[in-house]
């Protein structure tokens, strides 16, 4: 089984080359990202499987969905996306 990586508001090619790094030990990563930081998520998804990883890489799943927020408002609903990658070589 892959490793669950949690992706923060942090540069695009920092968080890649850590992924990077997870994908060469464990084959299979997710990146789990909540709310703003999801486009984080799917940008550092694209660097790996379109650019460092072109031909030997692949997203094997996306998940979507949403939780409860922790914060003032009980009520408020934060959205989740999931990506698993999966390194093919």
């Amino acid at each position: 089984m892959g490793r669950l990586i949690v992706i923060k508001q942090q540069p695009v090619m920092e968080c890649a080359l850590d992924i990077l790094t997870e994908l060469v030990k464990h084959k299979t990563v997710t990146l789990k990202a909540m709310g703003e930081s999801i486009p984080t998520a799917v940008a550092v998804a694209n660097v790996i499987t379109e650019n460092m990883l072109k031909e030997s890489s692949k997203i094997l799943d996306i998940a979507v969905d949403s939780e409860n927020a922790d914060g003032k408002y009980a009520f408020a609903l934060v959205s989740i996306i999931k990506i698993t990658i999966s390194k093919t070589n």
